[in-house]
């Protein structure tokens, strides 16, 4: 069958792998790929291991030169195996496509596919221009969230999907205000709780819900969400997070929204220096009193802002892919996650949305293996990053962090 290689046309046996392609298109590329110094994306951009099957006729690789110097080599799947934890992922970003057909055909929504694989492909942000085109996507998946049944499904799913990957700590996010008027703010909050609790037990994953304040909606809004999830602390609501349109949209606005949340024992986390500058960041710290920023990806646009971040230990919620598709970054190469590793921040790797941006944690941590050259020691600390900056108590932070620590030093 004929699949192309960086635009070269070239023919495979059907059960071919990557690896086999890529040698038949360039046997130089070839041999890059096998000593590490080049990795594979798909058509969508997302990383593909040399030892993945090709899949069906036309599929589009591209190789790529990485940043890679030396040391040993980590395939997908033994990354799959590590345990690993995430701090930022939407929930309304990561359903199955399946299952939104489902519930679009229960609710007689129209969609833009009506085949699982094809709705994945349609769902994925890559084309986008824009954080605020990227956000239209999450218009398609809000419209099939409206009931309490759909939300708790959402929920349970994912935590099956993430632990299936070795995720042993999760926190997701999502804005209960979007499911109004559906739903009231109770039912929209009790409902993926629900869905939590079950696949927490079936799983033995551990999960913690974060609310979302909308900076572009009144600021009125977001103080009643901190009331909300101030109530469900103790249910399992961990944090009050602000997302949404960053320009035009400071998160100084909802200053009142955090005061509330922090005073009520919540921890404080706002999406900052994605779509806007460090400025947004320095909104975030100081107005907000947030204690770990979402993305920060522009922070080292302001070097004074950055020692202070290093200073304080203040976590960076960081996502690769996603910020290629928002155009945050023109390509991962040029994303600044190593260097801020290597100059001491406390960075962590995160999705952001697994349909939305078409990936999983594994392959976040696979992506900053092939292409921005981070060795297994420096995703050993990445893992250990997310567990040490989890919002939770520190018994179960130690606890966390003691059983991660253990199954990476057996692996």
């Amino acid at each position: 069958m004929r699949v192309f290689i960086n635009d070269k046309a070239v023919d495979v046996p059907r059960g071919a792998r990557v690896r086999d392609a890529v040698a038949a298109a360039d046997g130089g590329l070839a041999k890059q790929l096998e000593s590490g110094n080049a990795y594979v994306t798909d058509s969508a951009g997302r990383p593909a291991d040399a030892g993945d099957p090709v899949g069906e006729a036309g599929a589009v690789f591209r190789v790529v030169v990485s940043a890679r110097s030396g040391g040993p080599r980590l395939t997908k799947d033994a990354l799959r195996r590590w345990p690993k934890a995430e701090l930022h992922v939407h929930l309304d970003g990561a359903l199955r496509p399946a299952t939104m057909l489902e519930l679009a055909r229960a609710q007689n929504i129209r969609l833009p596919a009506d085949t699982p694989d094809a709705l994945a492909k349609a769902m994925l942000v890559r084309d986008a221009q824009s954080l605020e085109e990227y956000l239209q996507k999450y218009e398609i998946t809000l419209s099939v969230l409206q009931t309490r049944a759909a939300l708790e499904r959402v929920a349970y799913e994912f935590v099956v999907d993430v632990a299936a990957e070795n995720v042993r700590y999760v926190e997701v996010r999502y804005s209960p205000l979007l499911h109004r008027p559906a739903l009231t703010l109770a039912q929209a909050i009790e409902a993926p709780l629900a869905g939590i609790r079950r696949a927490e037990a079936e799983t033995g994953t551990k999960v913690g819900l974060i609310v979302c304040g909308i900076r572009t909606r009144p600021a009125a809004e977001s103080l009643e969400l901190a009331r909300a999830a101030a109530d469900y602390k103790s249910a399992g609501v961990v944090a009050f997070d602000l997302a949404g349109a960053e320009r035009g949209h400071p998160a100084r606005d909802h200053r009142a929204a955090f005061e509330y949340a922090a005073a009520h024992g919540m921890a404080c986390t706002c999406h900052a220096g994605e779509g806007d500058g460090p400025e947004s960041i320095h909104q975030a710290l100081h107005d907000c009193g947030a204690t770990r920023i979402g993305h920060g990806t522009r922070l080292g646009e302001d070097t004074v802002l950055l020692d202070e971040v290093i200073q304080r230990r203040i976590p960076l919620e960081m996502c690769l892919s996603s910020n290629v598709h928002t155009h945050t970054v023109t390509q991962v190469a040029e994303h600044p996650f190593k260097r801020y590793l290597q100059q001491g921040v406390v960075v962590t790797l995160n999705t952001d949305g697994r349909l939305t941006d078409g990936v999983t944690l594994t392959d976040e941590y696979y992506l900053a293996h092939a292409a921005l050259g981070l060795s297994p020691d420096d995703l050993s600390r990445v893992v250990l990053n997310a567990c040490e900056s989890a919002f939770l108590p520190d018994f179960e932070k130690v606890a966390l962090v003691s059983r991660v620590q253990s199954e990476l030093g057996a692996l």
